[in-house]
């Protein structure tokens, strides 16, 4: 690929470009090969142009998030990483209780900001280690809340590079779904802002509320270790964790790739695991529930690039 044209219109529009970028640096996992070009991209504008000049050169390009529910391939992802630089990203109120937020800022910078403006509704989300733009892409959740019960409209650039609005209706927001991850690649939508509805509440509430949903998970979640969070998802009826440990699997290993030793449904990286163990790890995983309890997990992580 030629990636001269491409460098040249992202430099012109304030991006920083790299070339054969590590994923493991770039995703919560620390696993994944090398990235041809990354593109950290300063604002929607420039992302408008990035996203046509790839378009009309022919170039795959990836938008990368926050790399918090991603396996990348050991061989890495071939033509252009796209992710927004999450310092440029800006939170402001629209009014009493909506808020308007780039997609690029982390839940935890926009869970802080509504909790100074005594804003109710988006404490589950604080601790989640994403971005806005790829919560509303999955639909994050966490403790009885979700990005459905919160998000009114986004912003966002098509496949084409064209500007577009969509309601909250039209994100079709389900359990660690939306309707963005139906597209086909033409027909892509990056999210580049999200418009908030939120409820007045009392600070020292929503304080004390997210001091304790923290504490859970420092205590129930394996944070010492680079993982995506939670592996797998919530099968209908049962818990993807209690199935696993079920299975006799709590602490299974595959090289460095492993089941939590403190909570089943997350697995971990003990250091140098690759995409392959970690592969072969939920395969294994797989098998050994459906054979203990006749259920088919499917992974809530999204498998990218070359394995």
């Amino acid at each position: 690929m030629n990636f001269e044209s491409l460098i040249k219109t992202a430099q012109a529009c304030g991006c920083t470009v790299a070339t054969n970028v590590p994923m493991a640096q770039m995703t919560t996992f620390r696993v994944g090969g090398p990235a041809d070009l990354l593109v950290t991209v300063p604002d929607a504008a420039a992302l408008t142009a990035i996203v046509a000049c790839c378009r009309r050169e022919n170039i795959p390009w990836f938008w990368l998030g926050n790399g918090s529910n991603l396996l990348v391939g050991d061989r890495g992802i071939r033509g252009a990483v796209l992710h927004f630089d999450s310092r440029a990203a800006r939170v402001s109120l629209v009014d009493d209780t909506t808020v308007y937020c780039n997609a690029g800022m982390t839940l935890q910078r926009l869970c802080l900001f509504a909790r100074d403006n005594s804003l109710t509704g988006l404490e589950f989300a604080y601790g989640i280690p994403g971005t806005v733009g790829g919560a509303v892409y999955m639909n994050a959740g966490a403790y009885g809340g979700e990005m459905a019960q919160v998000v009114e409209r986004i912003d966002g650039v098509t496949a084409d590079g064209t500007p577009v609005t969509l309601n909250a209706d039209e994100l079709a927001l389900g359990y660690r779904h939306s309707a963005l991850m139906d597209r086909a690649d033409d027909e892509r939508v990056i999210v580049t802002g999200v418009y908030f509805k939120l409820n007045r509440g009392e600070q020292g509430a929503i304080a004390a509320r997210m001091k304790e949903l923290i504490g859970k998970r420092q205590e129930k979640q394996p944070l010492e270790f680079p993982s995506a969070g939670s592996f797998f998802k919530r099968p209908q009826g049962h818990f993807a964790g209690a199935l696993v440990e079920q299975a006799g699997l709590k602490g299974y290993r595959v090289g460095d790739a492993q089941v939590s030793e403190k909570h089943a449904g997350f697995v971990v990286n003990r250091g140098n695991a690759t995409a392959k163990d970690l592969c072969q790890l939920c395969e294994d995983v797989q098998a050994a529930v459906w054979k203990s309890a006749k259920v088919r997990l499917e992974p809530e992580v999204r498998f990218v690039g070359e394995f």
